[in-house]
């Protein structure tokens, strides 16, 4: 490896300008793949097979009217309750908003208030006129019986006469009288029973009316009963959800995309903020869905922390040129890594995180990875060697570290497709290949660039003090027992003659800072999580106040209802499934939202008592779906859950069960990867467990500033509250990587005099002072850029900063440069130890780079090229 990275260094030195305009042409095509082909990124978090993609999938295809995005707006009237002026003209710009180009629907909340208010009204009105109905109903009953009774008395009279009459005509037809004689002689008698049965068939007419009209008033009421204990249950479902607030101070507006929220452009996010605010004495709060700029990536935080790095630079390296080669690799490094994330959004849904994590990873790996091959090439160039061969060497020395450091957090992140989750996965590929992009860069682009600064990278007054070093006599004697004497001075000697201190205090320090781990809560973030003067915060903390934390996080609840069902035993179903919603605890309101034209489908938005955040809420969702067998077995509804809220619970559920695994394939992997190149068995197990040390303490310190509110001020927390769901598996990822990008810093310098033939406890002081300084600054600079996004624009990427800080911060100056060799010190050489079969069958990297350094030595008269200077003697890493 040192040799393949030797030879690509010096074609890189040698070819320059083919090299720099390759790379140039990279950024162009990245550039402009970007700027044609970019999408927008989301912050809805899905899990491809859950109940809570299906029942999306379902909505979807049944209901798309209710498969968009949502949002709310929140208008506060702090001062006075609303004035009818203001409702109208707040009405007014609901309905402007409602015919924007991608609203699917407004709520307006003061019609919807007066129609909650004046349920339980209409249903009183309604109850005494079925009562009054009824009583007229029962009133005019025993006339209708009378008359009943009456005609059917009547009837048997009439009946019996014509009896009577028949006998009578049957009995002169026997005497021999004819038919006409008989007609005559009972006419009189016929004439007056037909009279009678006239008489008897108008009463009959008149009844049969009166019947059927009570009849009808009798159905009707039984119908009109039945409205209004639908309309009682309907109400009695939304008893906890109110619109308007009580002291009419306050009112929330839902808003229904015909899209997702992530997929609005920002001309309809701006319009519906600028109309919702345009009533005069209301303040009008856009939620988070409609505010959150999740496609700006740069913002003020991140700047500040560049320009510290930039400061460390310059302090360090005491020139301009060479403190900003540094931060140019990086700039670099991330227009690739970035670009090409950036370019993808157009085909891939990506996180808004995505982009947020390449740029944080980019800036840190990319300014660290350069400034240790450019310390090494300045040494050496100090040391009068010269500028091609110091650049290859640095290259094939230090870049080999750099590569093998690269390698590990590209593994670290590389793993994060493990859970499962698919926005997790494209967010772990896409900072591992900005994270090799740098490395690339670093071992490419840095070597051309340094062949064009050539001794500039050095400040005059460095030179002039080489100079005169150079030139006393026994030089290199006295620069040997100088550098023996200052490896004998400061914290590398104290720690190898105060070892056991070291390691006390180190492990005492890191597991106070464990300590709050063990509460660790875990969440999406809602805006309760924003800036307090930020309109998202103050919509959520509106909503909090007057209408119920649980209005900030509705559960969306599908049922799939039986088939056949008209549209009256739908909505009976729906009110029989809500009513076994509502008795779940914690939940306020189930109000049915929507029922599909077939009857098959409904849609209910479940209230619970606290945020979508909080831990009562998750219990609601896990309650809530334990329930689903009991409410089928009762209803005949099968029911599941879908929304954000129900996601982020799953989301964090599945993150939960998959950090365990994630962290065995990480350490696991990345141990044998330090067994290759340090041909240790110790020094693997201390770099892990040391990266455990910093890991838990990176934990401990999050929760108590983000989840407990310490030093809430000094970083902007007012609402404390859990902490990021994937921030602990993102966490676990990046900082080991990192952590094992300094073990291989400090550990290969140690390495590199072991091998030179140092004794054990000599080569941790020799290469503890070759490789403090450039560790303390490329520390101090990742520190300072994943600092700045402590303070960054999107909430959720500020405890992903600072634990990144904290953690790197610990780790290096904890872990890597106190814990480490101290314990290294403690063993002594065998901290070196392998087992024989194993030292035969590992390959020899030669990371520390003494074979390569042997094999480049220039012998004495070496040849001397066209330019004067010496050809090194490297055929043989051809």
């Amino acid at each position: 490896m040192a040799s393949l990275l030797y030879r690509l260094g010096r074609f890189a030195y040698d070819r320059r300008w083919l090299v720099i305009a390759l790379w140039l042409v990279i950024i162009a095509a990245v550039g402009g793949s970007a700027a044609a082909f970019h999408g927008t990124t989301t912050n809805t978090f899905q899990i491809p097979g859950t109940e809570t993609q299906r029942m999306l999938d379902k909505l979807k295809a049944d209901l798309p009217s209710a498969a968009g995005g949502n949002a709310t707006l929140v208008f506060e009237s702090p001062d006075a309750p609303f004035t009818d002026a203001q409702k109208k003209q707040l009405s007014a710009a609901l309905e402007k908003i409602k015919g924007l180009d991608g609203v699917q629907s407004v709520t307006d909340p003061f019609a919807t208030q007066a129609q909650l208010d004046s349920a339980s009204a209409q249903i009183a009105d309604g109850e005494k006129q079925l009562a009054a109905a009824q009583a007229q109903l029962d009133a005019g009953k025993p006339q209708l019986d009378a008359a009943k009774a009456q005609l059917d008395q009547t009837k048997a009279q009439l009946d019996a006469g014509q009896a009577q009459l028949d006998a009578q005509k049957q009995a002169l037809a026997a005497q021999g009288m004819s038919a006409a004689a008989i007609a005559q002689a009972t006419a009189s008698a016929q004439a007056q029973l037909d009279a009678g049965r006239a008489q008897y068939d108008a009463g009959k007419a008149q009844y049969d009316a009166g019947a059927k009209k009570a009849a009808d008033g009798a159905a009707t009421i039984a119908q009109k009963k039945q409205e209004l204990a639908l309309g009682q249950r309907q109400a009695d479902a939304s008893a906890g959800l109110r619109f308007v607030s009580s002291d009419h101070r306050a009112a929330i507006a839902p808003v229904q995309f015909t899209k997702s929220t992530d997929s609005l452009p920002t001309s309809l996010r701006t319009q519906i903020q600028d109309i919702a605010s345009s009533v005069d004495g209301v303040q009008g709060h856009a939620s988070k869905e409609l505010t959150q700029d999740i496609n700006q990536i740069f913002g003020a935080g991140e700047t500040i922390g560049v320009t510290v790095a930039a400061l460390v630079l310059v302090v360090m390296l005491g020139a301009f040129v060479a403190a900003g080669l540094p931060l140019v690799m990086a700039l670099v490094g991330v227009a690739v890594g970035v670009g090409g994330t950036i370019a993808l959004t157009g085909v891939i849904e990506m996180s808004s995180v995505t982009p947020m994590l390449g740029l944080m990873l980019g800036l840190a790996v990319g300014i660290d990875y350069s400034l240790f091959i450019l310390n090494r090439h300045r040494n050496q160039l100090l040391g009068g060697m010269d500028p091609r061969q110091s650049v290859a060497l640095a290259i094939g020395t230090s870049g080999t570290a750099v590569v093998f450091a690269g390698l590990t957090v590209v593994i670290a992140l590389v793993a994060l497709v493990v859970p499962g989750l698919p926005f997790l996965a494209v967010m772990g590929v896409a900072a591992a290949a900005t994270v090799a992009v740098a490395v690339i860069i670093a071992v490419t682009l840095l070597p051309a660039l340094l062949s064009l600064v050539g001794k500039h990278i050095i400040s005059k007054r460095r030179w002039a003090k080489a100079a005169r070093e150079n030139t006393q006599p026994g030089h290199g004697v006295v620069e040997a027992r100088e550098d023996l004497a200052k490896s004998n001075r400061g914290w590398g000697a104290w720690l190898t003659r105060h070892p056991w201190i070291a390691v006390v205090a180190s492990v005492i320090l890191l597991g106070v800072l464990t300590l709050p781990a063990s509460q660790l809560h875990l969440a999406l973030p809602d805006g309760g999580a924003d800036p307090v003067d930020s309109t998202s915060f103050k919509a959520y903390d509106a909503t909090g106040k007057y209408f119920g934390a649980g209005m900030t996080g509705p559960i969306v609840v599908v049922g799939e209802l039986p088939a056949g069902l008209d549209d009256a035993a739908a909505k009976v179903k729906q009110l029989d499934v809500a009513d076994q919603l509502r008795a779940v605890p914690g939940v306020v309101a189930a109000v049915p939202l929507a029922l599909s034209p077939d009857h098959h489908t409904a849609v209910f938005r479940v209230i619970p008592t606290e945020g979508p955040a909080s831990a009562s809420t998750v219990q609601v969702v896990h309650d809530l779906r334990s329930q689903g067998s009991a409410i089928q077995s009762r209803t005949g509804v099968s029911i599941g859950l879908t929304g954000q809220t129900a996601a982020n619970v799953d989301v964090t559920s599945k993150i939960a069960d998959a950090l365990p695994v994630y962290l065995a394939i990480v350490v696991g992997l990345s141990f044998l990867l330090l067994l290759l190149v340090f041909r240790s068995l110790l020094v693997p197990i201390l770099a892990t467990a040391g990266f455990l040390l910093s890991l838990g303490a990176a934990f401990g310190s999050v929760v108590a500033v983000y989840q407990w509110g310490w030093l809430g001020p000094v970083f902007d927390i007012t609402h404390p509250g859990p902490i990021l769901s994937f921030m602990p598996i993102l966490l676990i990822g990046i900082l080991f990587g990192l952590a094992m990008d300094y073990q291989v810093f400090i550990t290969s310098g140690i390495r590199e005099s072991y091998a030179h033939g140092q004794e054990a406890h000599l080569a941790i002081r020799t290469g503890f002072h070759h490789a403090a300084r450039v560790i303390t600054a490329a520390a101090i600079i990742m520190v300072s850029v994943f600092a700045g996004f402590i303070f960054s624009h999107l909430t959720m990427v500020r405890p992903l900063g600072f634990g990144l800080a904290l953690g790197v911060l610990l780790d290096a100056f904890v872990v890597r440069m106190t814990l480490v060799p101290a314990i290294m010190r403690l063993f002594g050489k065998a901290a070196w130890w392998l087992p024989r079969w194993l030292d035969r069958i590992l390959p020899d990297l030669d990371i520390e780079g003494a074979k390569l350094e042997r094999a480049t030595a220039a012998p004495h008269g070496a040849h001397v090229d066209g330019g004067g200077q010496p050809e090194p003697a490297a055929d043989s890493v051809r």
